[in-house]
């Protein structure tokens, strides 16, 4: 009668490489939320690129050619009626409305027209243009990942900042001030 094989017996190495590829992700976790790099910072390959120029729909009854001023800073913002953080954020983009700095553009990302005009009769229309973005074509050209999103354009026509998420009081006096406010100065 054969004896039956004996059972193969599994290296350590073997035993042990699940901890150590866990131990190795913690480690590159743990590097980066050490790094004092900003987290929340979504890198964008448009900044310094020129912004995007287009032709949007027209939330009112005039075609939108959405194009940044020469010689003045455009902060370009992508919101929409059915955005939550849009509305958080609205109350400040519509303090800065008469800032002499810049204009302030809109681009309505994906949402129905009446919805979009009762968000601005309710809250306030900060934007000195307004384009619609049904399909979100605008949205690809410009980067963007979700809305709201917001984008500062400098003088020479070219992207200097962009911002992920709602702006807040905080971020004018942050790395959002400080990029309008070097705009500003270019």
């Amino acid at each position: 009668m054969a004896e039956a094989p004996e059972p193969k017996r599994h290296s350590k190495l073997v035993v042990f490489l699940p901890a150590l590829i866990f131990g190795l992700i913690a480690i590159v976790a743990l590097g980066q939320l050490l790094s004092g790099r900003d987290l929340a910072a979504v890198p964008s390959a448009l900044i310094g690129k020129p912004a995007p120029q287009m032709q949007l729909e027209p939330l009112g009854v005039t075609p939108v050619f959405l194009a940044t001023t020469k010689n003045k800073v455009t902060i370009v913002n992508v919101w929409a009626s059915w955005c939550a953080p849009c509305r958080e954020e609205h109350p400040l983009l519509v303090s800065l409305e008469n800032d002499p700095r810049f204009d302030l553009a809109g681009i309505n990302y994906k949402d129905r027209p009446e919805n979009a005009a009762a968000f601005l009769a309710e809250l306030g229309n900060p934007f000195n243009a307004i384009g619609r973005d049904p399909n979100g074509r605008a949205a690809i050209e410009w980067g963007v990942y979700g809305v709201p999103e917001t984008f500062i354009v400098g003088k020479d026509g070219l992207i200097k900042y962009k911002h992920v998420g709602p702006l807040s009081v905080d971020d004018l006096t942050g790395a959002f001030g400080d990029a309008l406010d070097l705009a500003s100065k270019q």
